[in-house]
């Protein structure tokens, strides 16, 4: 089978496209025909060895965190269309096949196709831990989600404004329609305003997905209510504003497949939209990570098998 491997850390161009033996479940795995990854963070993060100490893998490594994709049995193709977020740094998705624990797979969404759930587990599961696990998230308070217009911030506006809340976001000029129609109430051009001026009162939750100097990202705790809740995605070395009573959790996605099931829930019921922005072969995986960590894209990209 085609599968991308990393034999050393490095560039993107260290990703390249081999043939290589199709797994062979073990027990409690089952064979999944990969119809769909992505690319996330955390992936470049891997290949580029940056986190060999935190997150240790062995070489040759296929990337690619979560599926989409077909259970097959017997070289027979199911009807089972499964979603599943493999973890960090299991990986694996970037193959034409993949050996995953059964524990660890959800019914697809069956309102898209299928290739394009691919987006949901990793980025679904971020928004979602981070709005109410860690955010603690309540009706009628007022959030900030800073960096919207990526995967992670976009579920993010949808799920806040489904459970209530006053969404707030940033967002540059080519994300600001998809955000403001995934519901945002407000929407704040980063590129040109500064959310201390554009703010009319301070928010409850803040919800951070954009890296960045950590003194910088630390001040918007100043836009947070004392009291309040603030969050980050990207790992970064944050400290507690105790003077504001404010307490900056830094979050770490863990599988979580009845919170994934719920996902796969909204998406049928229309209530949880999608933003896949490309689709792109496997063979462009190294272009994908090169555009993705230039900070090229908006909303999902898939990488199709």
């Amino acid at each position: 089978m085609r599968a991308v491997q990393v034999t050393r850390f490095g560039t993107p161009d260290v990703l390249q496209v081999a043939e290589v033996d199709r797994p062979v479940p073990g027990p409690g795995e089952v064979l999944v025909r990969v119809a769909g990854t992505t690319f996330n963070a955390v992936d470049a993060a891997i290949r580029s060895g940056v986190m060999t100490d935190l997150i240790p893998v062995e070489l040759p490594y296929t990337p690619g965190l979560e599926v989409s994709g077909t259970v097959v049995v017997d070289d027979v193709e199911t009807d089972e269309h499964v979603v599943a977020f493999l973890g960090v740094p299991v990986g694996g998705g970037a193959a034409q096949f993949a050996a995953v624990p059964r524990e660890l797979l959800v019914p697809a969404p069956a309102s898209v196709p299928l290739a394009d759930a691919a987006v949901l587990p990793v980025a679904g599961l971020t928004a979602f831990q981070g709005l109410f696990d860690h955010g603690r998230l309540r009706a009628g308070e007022r959030v900030l989600v800073n960096g919207a217009g990526g995967g992670v911030g976009g579920f993010a506006v949808q799920l806040a404004k489904r459970a209530g809340a006053h969404v707030i976001a940033t967002a540059g000029p080519r994300s600001r329609d998809t955000v403001l129609a995934r519901g945002a109430d407000e929407v704040v051009d980063y590129t040109t305003t500064s959310l201390t001026d554009a703010l009319d009162g301070p928010v409850d939750l803040l919800f951070n997905n954009v890296s960045g100097d950590p003194a910088q990202l630390s001040r918007l705790t100043d836009l947070v209510r004392p009291g309040g809740r603030a969050v980050s995605a990207p790992p970064l070395p944050l400290t507690d504003d105790e003077a504001r009573d404010v307490r900056w959790t830094v979050l770490y996605v863990r599988n979580d497949t009845k919170q994934l099931a719920e996902l796969v829930r909204a998406v049928d019921a229309g209530e949880l939209l999608l933003d896949v922005s490309q689709r792109r072969p496997l063979a462009d995986l190294a272009a994908v990570h090169a555009d993705g960590e230039a900070g090229r894209f908006r909303g999902r990209v898939v990488v199709t098998l």
